[in-house]
């Protein structure tokens, strides 16, 4: 089996930064493959802002010209909606439609990346693409808005073309309580370069299903069974958990390089919300690389305390949670009847 736990992967901006595709589970999405729901009308009306707005990015002139004109500014396009609703589907559609220079990154991935290069190094790294994609912008950290205002507002008057998805809070579906206001604010030097769109919907992991929970016992031993030893990774949560501490978000992926599959025992509550917010990265991270995993130990709906899991980061426990489920649900599938 693969230790984990033995894994401290190093640092390296510069790999990041040359590394910026759809991950594995996105990676063969495309614009036909998204599945509108027809009762939500503005799920269809994102796809084609989107298809547009890449054709547009697109044809702008040539610097392979003799006589080089200015490119035009780059315009912004932001995806507001609840989790679950295909909004990174429609962000990595968006980068396989663009033949561009393009890069596709989470907002983590920015703010580790302009701390680690530091804001002109990181401005010019970018400097030249065509088409930026930055899923799950937050607007909870005061801080990190304004270093992504900054770099984008540096970027952006060069030419280059900026999709933005963010998380609507899941008590705000459907009250028109959505958070462009809240990004048109925070991004006020560069909010007039974009448009707003947004996603209603429910959770499409969970449609017409009910949501999955930990495996017992004989279903864990029958799943690890399954899997090949050789890359699959088993530890339990509270080992897990004190690793996560030792080592940045932005080299979660670095940390399960080739493992084949993840089994997690023994779920706890976590009372510590620093520990929960590494826990709910690392899913993301093992969802985003398209792992099987499986999980035992509490119901999901005890893994999160109340003191924090309905305040500011609610959305990102949401989708943890509903991850979660999908990975159960997709390794459940596997096993045998």
């Amino acid at each position: 089996m693969i230790d984990l736990l033995a894994r401290n992967p190093a640092p390296d901006p510069a790999a990041l930064t040359a590394e910026l595709a759809p991950s594995a589970r996105f990676e063969d999405v495309r614009f036909e493959t998204y599945r509108p729901n027809a009762d939500y009308p503005s799920q269809a009306e994102a796809r084609a802002s989107l298809g547009s707005f890449v054709g547009a990015a697109q044809n702008k002139p040539s610097g392979l010209r003799l006589f080089r004109r200015r490119r035009p500014e780059g315009k912004g396009l932001y995806l507001d909606g609840g989790f679950g609703v295909g909004k990174t589907h429609l962000l990595a559609s968006a980068y396989h439609a663009s033949d561009g220079t393009r890069a596709i990154m989470s907002f983590q991935d920015l703010m580790y990346l302009i701390g680690a290069l530091g804001m002109t190094r990181a401005v010019d790294a970018f400097r030249g693409h065509d088409l930026l994609l930055i899923d799950e912008f937050e607007l909870d950290d005061p801080g990190n808005t304004h270093m992504a205002n900054t770099f984008l507002g540096q970027l952006m008057p060069g030419g280059t073309s900026v999709i933005a998805t963010s998380n609507t809070e899941p008590g705000a579906l459907g009250q028109g309580r959505f958070n462009a206001n809240d990004f048109q604010r925070q991004i006020q030097g560069i909010a007039e370069r974009f448009e707003t769109r947004r996603l209603d919907g429910p959770d499409f992991r969970q449609r017409g299903t009910r949501p999955e929970d930990v495996f017992s016992a004989a279903e864990y031993a029958a799943w690890q069974a399954a899997q090949t030893p050789e890359t699959l990774a088993v530890l339990t949560h509270r080992d897990l958990n004190r690793h996560l501490l030792k080592i940045h978000p932005s080299r979660f992926a670095g940390l399960l390089s080739g493992v084949g599959a993840v089994g997690v025992l023994d779920l706890v509550p976590m009372t510590d919300q620093n520990v929960a917010l590494r826990f709910v990265h690392f899913i993301d991270k093992l969802y985003d690389l398209g792992l099987p995993a499986a999980f035992t130990g509490v119901p999901l709906a005890a893994l999160f305390n109340d003191t924090y899991r309905h305040g500011a980061y609610a959305k990102k426990y949401s989708r943890c949670l509903s991850r979660l489920s999908e990975l159960l649900r997709e390794s459940r599938h596997t096993l045998p009847v």
